[in-house]
C-alpha cells in the first residue's frame, strides 16, 4: 500500500498552509489561497488526468493539448458532501478519426481514477468532451 502524506498549519483563523513532498501552498480565504472544495475538485481533476494519460498513451492517442473544467455543487444538508460533479473536458489538436477512441478512453479514466471513484460515493459525476482538430 502506498502511503500518502501532507502536513496542514494554521493559525488561530482560517490562514494557513498545506505542505505536500513537492511543494507549499496557501490554504484559506484570502485572494490567492486554495479552498478546500478547490483542492478536492482539483484532486479529481488532476486525478482523472494522470488516469487518462496512461490510457491514452496504450490507445496511441494524439492531440497537443487539454484544458479541464470541472464544477461542482454541494448539498444544503449537513453533512453539505457534493451532490453532482460536471468534468468538461476540451481536447486541442486531436488527430483524425479518433472520435470513438477518446469517447472510450474518457469513459476508462472515470473507472479507473481512485478520486473520481471516491467522490462518486457521495456525488453524481458527468464528463462530456469536445474534440478541436488539428489546425
Amino acid at each position: 500500500m502506498e502511503k500518502q502524506h501532507v502536513q496542514l498549519n494554521f493559525s488561530q483563523d482560517f490562514v494557513g498552509t498545506l505542505q505536500t513532498q513537492l511543494g507549499e501552498f496557501s490554504v484559506g480565504s484570502q485572494k490567492g489561497d486554495l479552498l478546500p472544495y478547490d483542492m478536492v475538485l482539483g484532486a479529481l481533476g488532476s486525478c482523472y488526468y494522470a488516469t487518462f494519460l496512461g490510457i491514452a498513451e496504450k490507445m496511441r492517442l494524439e492531440y497537443e493539448k487539454v484544458e479541464i473544467d470541472i464544477q461542482g455543487a454541494k448539498r444544503e444538508e449537513v453533512p453539505t458532501t457534493l451532490e453532482w460533479v460536471e468534468i468538461k473536458l476540451d481536447f486541442y489538436g486531436v488527430a483524425p478519426q479518433q472520435d470513438n477512441k477518446f469517447a472510450r478512453a474518457v469513459d476508462l479514466a472515470g473507472k479507473y481514477c481512485s478520486v473520481h471513484e471516491t467522490i462518486a460515493q457521495v456525488a453524481k459525476i458527468t464528463t462530456s468532451f469536445d474534440l478541436h482538430p488539428q489546425a
